[in-house]
């Protein structure tokens, strides 16, 4: 089937996500621009950000609890209630994205005889758990493969753990080099923003241009490697005193708590410089040196992307996504997870040699460009919904 003709024939898609934040942020713009060839119908829990779903993508949009924790009687209830509504839809593909909406969607699609059943592992949650949960999130993942009709892992890193942990023998296809949506990189661009804007902001944060500055995007939860930062930055400001850390983001409503210490730290620390969750990070990104992103795990971190977009080098982990992301000393560094005095190493080094850090940051933004920009994602979904859809008709 031609682009052309699945335009005329308007075969309904369900994109599924647990809660709406997922489809408003990691699927913006996609959904209408797949819209122009598809019926694209976004299904989500009931919140503000579906309503803003259907306003800026155009499309419609269908509230269907889906609890993210593990709770059997409401899954119950969710379950039933996308069958009944997959039944009434008759689509031609179900897609979800997030962990609980693949379980509960592709289960309910697959009795409701809805002909594509396709999920994107966004990122794996049972590698870094033990005991029962890691048993039965393990198991959750083979479910939704099990009723899957097309698997598709963000990543290579998503990929050799399916494989790994034998989750499926299905073929897993990686979309467009990974990343679910690629990047805007006429939003994420550096010019955008004058140095007088820049020096601006910098003077509002205390920041001068003697510094070296460090930002960190994320939840501030243990693991997103806080604790590990934190005391690298420490050791980091005895022996360098012009250099300042960006922290953007919240722990408002984490259960992965931060212990005292780490808060005593970060408290007290004035080349810390805490900014809270910002809805437009960009201007954090353009007055920064680099980016440092110690995480514990990730899918595929957008946070990696959207710097390298606004053409800052990174320190990051050795885990999934990061060290797809990252050529290490082409466009950053990769260190091993976990480890405070490997972070360290390599943020001394980012702050002693200006010149190596000037070369990475030279490559960061044409890295991102040539694999992940945006409107090369949208058309390799575009194809491969072409692709599956015309061979079951």
């Amino acid at each position: 089937m031609s682009l052309t003709e699945a335009k005329t024939s308007k075969n309904k898609i369900i994109r599924t996500a647990a809660v709406p934040g997922s489809l408003y942020g990691l699927l913006k713009g996609q959904l209408h621009f797949l819209n122009q060839y598809y019926d694209i119908i976004g299904v989500a829990s009931e919140g503000p950000a579906l309503q803003l779903v259907e306003e800026r993508e155009g499309i419609q949009t269908k509230a269907i609890n889906i609890e993210r924790s593990i709770s059997p009687f409401k899954d119950v209830i969710s379950l039933f209630k996308l069958y009944r509504y997959f039944l009434k839809e008759k689509p031609m593909m179900v897609h979800s994205i997030t962990p609980k909406a693949g379980l509960l969607s592709m289960v309910a699609a697959y009795f409701a005889r809805v002909p594509v059943r396709a999920h994107t592992f966004t990122g794996l949650i049972f590698p870094t758990q033990t005991g029962f949960l890691k048993k039965l999130l393990l198991l959750f993942d083979k479910i939704i493969c099990n009723f899957a009709t097309h698997v598709y892992p963000e990543g290579n890193g998503v990929k050799n753990d399916l494989l790994q942990y034998k989750v499926t023998k299905k073929p897993l296809k990686i979309i467009a080099n990974g990343n679910v949506n690629g990047k805007d990189l006429a939003y994420f661009d550096p010019l955008l923003f004058s140095e007088e804007s820049i020096l601006a902001e910098k003077e509002s944060l205390g920041i001068t241009d003697k510094d070296f500055v460090f930002i960190f995007i994320g939840r501030l939860v243990n693991d997103k490697g806080m604790n590990e930062l934190v005391d690298a930055f420490y050791q980091l400001v005895q022996k360098h005193s012009d250099v300042k850390l960006v922290l953007v983001g919240s722990h408002e409503g984490e259960t992965d708590v931060l212990p005292e210490s780490t808060w005593n730290k970060l408290n007290a620390e004035k080349r810390i410089i805490w900014v809270g969750k910002q809805d437009d990070i960009r201007p954090y990104l353009a007055l920064s040196t680099a980016l440092v992103f110690p995480s514990y795990r990730e899918g595929f971190p957008n946070v990696v992307l959207e710097a390298g977009a606004m053409g800052l080098p990174a320190v990051v982990t050795d885990i999934n996504g990061s060290n797809e992301i990252i050529e290490n000393g082409k466009n950053g560094y990769i260190v091993p997870s976990k480890n405070e005095m490997a972070l360290l190493k390599a943020m001394t080094l980012f702050v002693e040699d200006p010149s190596l850090v000037s070369a990475m940051a030279k490559n960061a933004r044409a890295m991102i460009a040539d694999r992940y920009e945006q409107s090369f994602v949208w058309k390799s979904i575009l194809e491969e919904y072409e692709r599956i859809i015309s061979t079951t008709d």
